[in-house]
């Protein structure tokens, strides 16, 4: 049977060993300055291929909502009315900017993390094969789904 001080020196390497696994594990390397920009300008462009969408399913449904039974028009309007003014609706929405405001921050955090993840561990491999994928995939959303008109 081990002694007192063999089994502390033990618990003490093991310590040390799991301590050393978890400052490893929360070292996230930064990312590269150009993977970052590249990442905000296809952001950017998918933010503007959403409300572009976005504009033309609204101008095409537009005509078809004015043409609705008043009834009906009129009892959403009066709802939406009804729930603007519900104090349970206006705390609710207040609490969940509030929410989105706070989890900001932690969002921009994660998206470095992993994009220096990414960065660091996988696209020195895949990286090539992912740009290419990309690029031949804008060419099809450019003519079904345009950044612009």
């Amino acid at each position: 049977m081990p002694d007192q001080n063999e089994m502390n020196g033990k618990l003490a390497f093991a310590l040390v060993l799991a301590l050393q696994v978890s400052v490893c594990l929360c070292e996230v390397p930064e990312p590269d300055k150009e993977l970052v920009e590249k990442y905000e300008a296809m952001k950017s462009v998918f933010y503007k291929r959403l409300m572009n969408a976005y504009s033309k399913v609204q101008a095409a449904v537009g005509p078809m909502t004015e043409s609705l039974g008043q009834g009906q028009g009129q009892a959403a309007k009066d709802y939406i009315e009804e729930l603007q003014g519900n104090p349970k609706f206006l705390s609710a929405v207040k609490i969940g900017s509030g929410l989105a405001q706070e989890a900001a921050p932690l969002v921009d955090k994660a998206r470095m993390a992993g994009l220096g993840l990414y960065g660091h561990y996988v696209r020195p491999h895949v990286g090539t094969y992912l740009d290419e994928a990309i690029t031949s995939i804008k060419v099809y959303l450019d003519k079904v789904l345009p950044a612009e008109d």
